[in-house]
């Protein structure tokens, strides 16, 4: 068999087993919008549905996953070559816990949801910080709050227990000011 029937068996096989890539352009709103029409499509349905801006979702989603629908955490190493199992259960575009994944599904979510799939992925964060409103008070244009929220559990965020991390306060400086981004890049064209 000719090498070059081995490679493209090679890339039909890896291209079969992943999902949809994701946008090339990460840092244009627009870009994402035109180049994935399901994912824009997916966080209008749940900007109506639960009001999480899509600017806030798309920001979310951007720290999380960097838009990949299969995304997981690393591993984790023993004595640096010994491999422990990853890091947690988040997976998928929201990088939803399996346990608030399946409060999800016991809850608004349909039994058969997927992580990887942007629909409900887009309904999960929107499920999410809708709650986080109603119990916290934050406001689901807030990206930094509600995202510190979303990363540490509505518990954690109660606690304050962001405060004594520095890199996760930086990391939701960062969704807040690509969410930011993000709906002037929307507004201006025309989304």
């Amino acid at each position: 068999m000719s090498s070059r029937l081995i490679a493209l068996g090679l890339c039909l096989g890896l291209a079969a087993c992943g999902g949809k890539a994701p946008p090339r352009n990460l840092d244009n709103a627009c870009s994402i919008a035109s180049q994935r029409a399901d994912i824009y499509r997916a966080m209008k349905k749940t900007e109506r549905k639960w009001g999480v801006p899509v600017h806030v979702q798309m920001a979310t989603i951007h720290q999380e996953s960097r838009f990949k629908d299969n995304a997981r955490t690393p591993y984790q190493w023993g004595l640096g070559v010994i491999p422990m199992g990853r890091q947690s259960s988040a997976y998928g575009y929201a990088q939803a816990l399996d346990g608030t994944w399946d409060e999800y599904r016991r809850g608004p979510g349909r039994s058969g949801a997927k992580r990887s799939n942007i629909r409900d992925a887009t309904d999960f964060i929107g499920w999410y910080m809708d709650a986080s409103w109603r119990t916290l008070g934050i406001p689901k244009s807030d990206a930094k709050r509600q995202y510190l929220a979303y990363h540490e559990g509505r518990g954690g965020y109660a606690r304050g227990s962001y405060n004594s991390k520095p890199w996760l306060l930086s990391v939701a400086s960062s969704v807040e000011s690509r969410a930011y981004a993000y709906k002037q890049q929307l507004r201006a064209c025309g989304k």
